[in-house]
């Protein structure tokens, strides 16, 4: 195939579906866990990123030898990795209450399903397949490893509101007792109430945490409780 040759109406096809189904593997593995970003995300992802380097590659030889015309398909490949940047940080959610940030890494997924769809886009099957499998193992199979082996301690919030001018001493006199002493403890002023947010980072079981949380309900003044691990 010359550099002015279009391509054939079966490898357009095959690599349109290929990017397609690529994306898929990816996105099975978020659809799965309920994300933002799911199945057809990853394959839409894929799919348009696969079509605008074919576009970029293939779309404009109608203007190719013209005098001053150069063609960069570098150019539109850029404009995708950098553009789903934007799709990317739709998936990412600051939860403030919780101080965690969740997302990042089907954000990432995103970026990778968007570079393997310009593989797929450019003919580079093999590039393609191999970064899929390395994206779907690091995404299903290495996070329980994670999780085993490198877990740091759990980390627990406690938020009580309590009756305005309740007794937070007692808050304090329960945890102590079960030898907690709070990392961070902030307390906000509501109409009508007290609510009070602690940060626990000393380990603790279900069972203890069950007794904790059940000498915490037991306080005078307490309407609401919410522990988050």
């Amino acid at each position: 195939m010359d550099a002015f040759a279009m391509l054939s109406a079966t490898d357009t096809v095959i690599r349109l579906l290929l990017a397609a189904a690529l994306g898929a593997v990816v996105g099975i593995e978020r659809e799965r866990h309920e994300w933002a970003a799911g199945l057809r995300t990853h394959m839409l992802v894929c799919l348009g990123a696969a079509l605008a380097i074919i576009v970029s590659a293939f779309g404009f030889r109608d203007v190719l030898g013209t005098p001053a015309v150069v063609l960069d398909p570098s150019r539109i490949a850029a404009g995708v990795i950098s553009g789903i940047g934007f799709l990317g940080a739709g998936t990412i959610i600051f939860l403030e209450r919780e101080n965690v940030i969740h997302g990042l890494t089907t954000a990432a997924g995103l970026w990778v399903v968007a570079a393997v769809g310009l593989a797929v886009g450019a003919g580079m099957y093999l590039a393609a397949g191999v970064a899929t499998a390395i994206a779907w193992i690091t995404l299903a199979a290495i996070k329980p490893l994670e999780r085993r082996f490198l877990a740091r301690p759990g980390k627990v919030r406690i938020l009580a509101t309590l009756d305005a001018g309740a007794d937070l001493h007692a808050i304090q006199a329960v945890l102590a007792a079960d030898g907690q002493l709070p990392q961070k403890m902030t307390l906000r002023r509501l109409d009508g109430a007290d609510e009070v947010e602690l940060l626990l980072t000393r380990g603790i079981d279900a069972g203890r945490l069950a007794q904790l949380s059940g000498a915490l309900r037991a306080l005078p003044g307490l309407r609401t409780l919410e522990v988050h691990r």
